[in-house]
């Protein structure tokens, strides 16, 4: 990973913390990516030396131009992009029935999990054509794989960044640049594990083969080790990471 700049959106906790952590400590510089600069400065400190902190908001386009334009300014590349930030887990829209759910709540998921997604590997891809490398990893979900009976509008937007995957992923292979999903199932972030009732993480850790929750850190070395040279012949992949609970 030396000599190779990393953009981690969402990274000042849970598993895009976890993510440029481990980006970093293979050698990797790393861009900590948030809304909220002051958060982000406080996660690149914790990360240490070959980390440093921008403000990104995926949902607004002009922050997105403003943010490639800043990071080539300052690194001249960007090699890797991880596509982490995503819209807060709500509840109320989770468990709420398909038809019941409101356009905009629909629209709000959309706009941050799909079209930020969009948003941001648009904008990066034109800097890894100059280098004629890239590697671009972005967060997805099992149900959008499998599907749910709950949380329609996450499984739609995450539905979506498996097909734009893929669509990269055959657009650009001939120019250097590879693309993943990683589809995640039950993984123990705040947002998820923390917000649970205790009978409810018990019952979603048995939905697995291994009968567990996975560790953020576990994401994290697996989207380290796509980012690296040791994947240069794949490309286009939807990498389960769930514990065996979704099998192809």
């Amino acid at each position: 990973m030396k000599g190779r700049v990393a953009a981690v959106t969402g990274a000042t906790r849970g598993i895009g913390f976890e993510i440029a952590s481990e980006l970093a400590r293979k050698g990797a510089t790393v861009i900590v990516c948030s809304r909220d600069i002051e958060s982000a400065r406080e996660a690149a400190k914790k990360i240490g030396s070959g980390a440093h902190p921008s403000a990104l908001d995926i949902s607004n386009p002009a922050s997105v131009r403003a943010f490639v334009r800043r990071t080539v300014a300052r690194h001249g590349r960007i090699d890797i992009l991880v596509n982490n930030a995503g819209y807060p887990f709500d509840k109320k829209i989770w468990y709420r029935q398909f038809h019941e759910t409101a356009d905009g709540e629909f629209d709000h998921i959309v706009e941050v999990d799909l079209k930020g997604t969009f948003r941001v590997t648009r904008a990066v891809i034109p800097v890894m054509l100059k280098k004629k490398s890239g590697v671009i990893i972005s967060i997805s979900s099992t149900p959008a794989i499998a599907g749910h009976v709950e949380g329609a509008p996450y499984t739609l937007a995450k539905a979506g960044i498996v097909a734009m995957t893929k669509h990269v992923a055959i657009e650009y292979a001939s120019r250097g640049i590879r693309a993943y999903t990683l589809a995640l199932g039950n993984i123990a972030t705040d947002a998820t594990f923390n917000s649970m009732s205790a009978s409810a993480r018990k019952k979603a850790a048995q939905e697995n083969a291994m009968k567990r929750w996975g560790d953020p850190k576990e994401v994290a070395k697996v989207a380290a080790g796509i980012a690296g040279d040791d994947f240069s012949f794949a490309t286009g992949n939807t990498i389960i990471i769930d514990g065996g609970a979704v099998l192809l």
